[in-house]
């Protein structure tokens, strides 16, 4: 791999797509194309679409251009069918956990409401609702059943779906990822150790360059042995390109701003902010966030466009008090809920967007390159209940 030399730093370089001049990215289930929207900087100018170029259909007769046409169709469909079944066998824990829920309403009647009700929220509870989120998702159905509107078993397992559905959504703004329409865009990854935050930035970096993005991932973890190097092998796994310190123990807020002044400098489309994992009880390593905030924005007042936080899901609701402390010190923009493949917990995911009002991002549910998943509240909802 080829090395750049900078003051203090060192860059590693990889082929890259040309960028657009600016730009806003937003993603769906549908990846099959690498599409993504021009937005130019003058606003007075027309609004133009880029697209990978693909195989002139020009040469080719009409029955190969049904084909092509046909296969890319089935392509996008399958695309779609696998993204939402990996989001289904990702939360089979948390569904397992629930199955008590269509027990429960099956044999459903109006004098066994009480009954019913009391063992339906401790079913949410023991999935990590929450004694908050439960009690309020139960109080609205018994006002329901109560008031008359609900009168079959069917119907207030579509209310239940409905009202989490609503504790996802209600009130949460920019719930997919926000770029801005500005060079370039900066994303800060934090969390506690071992949350998955050098994963999750590999795993974005790939998203983002299957759109045809040109990514610099800044390596701001200077504290945890060898993170450096794991955040090189992302980048060379994702055709991206990294900035390291070139010292031991270099300052993350150096780091960090040196990154967004070579993206400026060298038209990156996103960079990539990584971070030591600290306690959100460690006042000091809290402050030293907050410091690199600062260095960020000191180079690029615009940034960071999001500050995700990225927590695990199988630590269920501790993750709140964890969410609330680096909110607090930060401003955390978005979630990125890890390893709820390996938890019965998925129900924490309504709790800390009830608690917050911040929205889920992404969510792990696997090890693979795909499985960090664009958050979707009716899928969410429908993959946790039968």
């Amino acid at each position: 791999m080829a090395l750049l030399a900078l003051p203090a730093m060192a860059i590693s370089s990889y082929p890259v797509q040309p960028p657009p001049s600016a730009m806003a990215i937003s993603f769906s289930h549908l990846e099959a194309s690498p599409s993504l929207t021009l937005l130019p900087t003058s606003t007075s100018a027309a609004r133009a679409t880029w697209q990978q170029p693909s195989r002139p259909l020009g040469t080719r007769c009409a029955a190969e251009k049904v084909g092509f046409l046909g296969r890319l169709g089935r392509v996008i469909k399958e695309k779609a069918k696998s993204d939402v079944e990996r989001l289904f066998l990702g939360f089979k824990k948390t569904r397992d956990n629930l199955a008590l829920v269509d027990e429960l309403l099956t044999y459903w009647n109006l004098a066994d409401t009480e009954n019913v009700l009391d063992e339906l929220e401790e079913a949410l509870l023991v999935s990590d609702f929450g004694p908050k989120t439960a009690m309020k998702i139960v109080e609205n159905l018994r006002h329901e059943i109560l008031g008359g509107k609900l009168k079959s078993g069917s119907e207030i397992k579509a209310a239940l779906k409905k009202k989490i559905v609503q504790l996802l959504t209600e009130g949460v703004q920019y719930s997919e990822l926000n770029l801005g329409f500005s060079y370039p865009a900066v994303i800060m990854i934090i969390g506690v150790n071992g949350g998955g935050k050098t994963t999750t930035i590999g795993k974005l970096a790939h998203k983002l360059k299957k759109d045809g993005s040109k990514i610099l991932i800044a390596a701001g973890d200077t504290f945890r042995a060898a993170a450096s190097e794991q955040l090189e092998a992302w980048a060379n796994r994702t055709g991206s390109e990294i900035i390291m310190g070139e010292k031991d123990k270099a300052r993350p807020a150096a780091v960090l701003s040196q990154a967004v002044q070579r993206g400026i400098e060298e038209n990156f489309d996103v960079i990539l902010c990584d971070t030591s994992g600290r306690l959100h009880t460690n006042y000091n390593l809290m402050e030293e966030l907050r410091g690199c905030k600062r260095a960020v924005r000191r180079v690029l007042p615009s940034a960071p466009n999001e500050v995700l936080l990225v927590l695990d899901g199988t630590t269920g609701l501790n993750m709140l008090p964890q969410a609330r402390q680096f909110n607090e010190v930060v401003g955390v923009t978005g979630f990125v809920l890890t390893k709820l493949d390996g938890t019965a917990k998925g129900g924490c995911v309504v709790s800390v967007v009830d608690d917050l009002r911040i929205p889920v991002k992404f969510v792990g549910v696997g090890e693979g390159l795909e499985d960090l998943q664009p958050f979707d509240a009716e899928v969410f909802v429908n993959a946790i209940f039968h």
